[in-house]
């Protein structure tokens, strides 16, 4: 299996060259890793205690981030590694101060992962959620190095379960610790014969938290959002777009809109406010405040969506038309009652919300009118819903505090 695994890194590695001639996103992919084995040996002092943190993503980044601030506190006298497999975290990370280096993962070949390791020679090596890249994993235990993984959630359909699964479940081993999500990733394990885990919760509750009590103001929103319900929409695709178009260019609606598309295409922001028919404002073009009779506010910065919730009544994450929803924490932590489409089974906190009645799915534009009007029409049914919300951010805290306290036992 180990051999197939190497052939299936080699095809990747093909496959990437190819794509990258047609896609920005594989061209930077590739870019990013030129050359920087020796951009790495010339950054590193080998004197340094080093901690690598790793990520897929953005999204990964944002659930690893408190627990990298936690460790910078808790030992200030490591530096921090963070790398990144992919272009849309590392390009909007890759200034991030928190970290000491900052860097895209090489490929997970055998010599790669030689190379990196003599390198950086971590004290330890920490692991974002879905990351398990077996040439690395395998090194780090042959070194004897430290290895976790954090906010691990698995499911029964992953490969690591199958009857083919056992070459696969015998990498997960390799690891020092995993800490998992919830009950149900670590009765799979358990299962599975791997007794290296325990739960710990989910270290985005902790991140969400943390960016609901941070002092982050908008003052040039202020006449926009004085004595008005917000429905902050987020990380919206053109079906979710869609679906709110009705409630929005209703004439005798008061409901505002801010709107923060997943792609902020200059193209598509100027086709979605063409079909916008009350007053709207594009972020990147006001010279000034946002007017107080602006309808709908669309942002098309990146980086802003996460604070913009604070304004809002109720939210809409985009996505459940797709692939699957976005990050519902961002506006819950907020005491957001949040609204979104169909494919929303895979996450364990819409549907923990949904219960509650601190979430509704939708499948319409007519069942989407319906929920959001029984919510502002109704004071009582919409304090009780965010009252739930804040109340599922506040019991789900203290992942980070878990993942810290095995590592104060475990580091010198």
């Amino acid at each position: 299996m180990r051999w197939l695994y190497q052939i299936f890194i080699l095809i990747y590695q093909a496959g990437v060259l190819v794509v990258s001639w047609f896609s920005p996103k594989a061209r930077l992919w590739r870019q990013g890793r030129k050359g920087q084995f020796k951009k790495m040996q010339a950054a590193f002092a080998e004197r340094d205690r080093l901690a690598w943190f790793h990520c897929a993503s953005l999204g990964e980044f944002e659930q690893g981030r408190p627990v990298i601030e936690a460790f910078r506190k808790e030992f200030p006298e490591y530096k921090v590694l963070l790398s990144f497999f992919s272009p849309s975290g590392f390009e909007i990370r890759k200034n991030y101060e928190q970290a000491d280096y900052i860097f895209y993962l090489p490929l997970d070949t055998r010599a790669n992962v030689r190379r990196f390791l003599n390198i950086w020679k971590p004290s330890v090596a920490i692991f974002v959620k879905y990351e398990f890249w077996f040439n690395y994993l395998n090194a780090l235990h042959e070194r004897r190095i430290l290895s976790l993984v954090i906010s691990a959630n698995f499911r029964p359909g992953q490969h690591f379960f199958r009857p083919y699964g056992k070459w696969f479940r015998r990498q997960l081993k390799k690891l020092s610790f995993i800490f998992v999500q919830n009950e149900k990733s670590l009765k799979l394990l358990q299962k599975a014969g791997i007794t290296n885990a325990a739960i710990s919760g989910d270290t985005r509750f902790d991140r969400v938290a943390a960016i609901a009590g941070q002092p982050v103001n908008f003052p040039q929103f202020d006449d926009f959002a004085r004595d008005s319900q917000i429905l902050v929409a987020g990380s919206t695709w053109p079906a979710d777009e869609a679906l709110l178009l009705p409630l929005i260019n209703n004439p005798a609606g008061k409901l505002k809109f801010i709107i923060a598309p997943h792609e902020i295409q200059p193209q598509h922001i100027q086709n979605l406010k063409r079909k916008i028919k009350v007053r709207t404002e594009i972020f990147s073009e006001l010279s000034a405040n946002v007017p107080a009779d602006t309808r709908v506010l669309i942002i098309d910065r990146i980086g802003m969506l996460s604070g913009l919730y604070r304004l809002g009544t109720l939210a809409y994450i985009g996505g459940g038309f797709g692939r699957g929803i976005h990050n519902i924490l961002e506006a819950v932590t907020f005491g957001l009652p949040v609204f979104f489409g169909p494919r929303h089974q895979q996450f364990a906190e819409a549907l923990e919300l949904i219960e509650r009645g601190g979430a509704f799915p939708v499948h319409d534009a007519e069942t989407l009118e319906r929920g959001v009007k029984a919510c502002i029409e109704n004071p009582v049914a919409l304090q009780n819903a965010s009252a739930v919300c804040l109340k599922y951010i506040a019991v789900k805290k203290g992942a980070t505090d878990a993942i810290i306290d095995f590592l104060k036992k475990q580091l010198p």
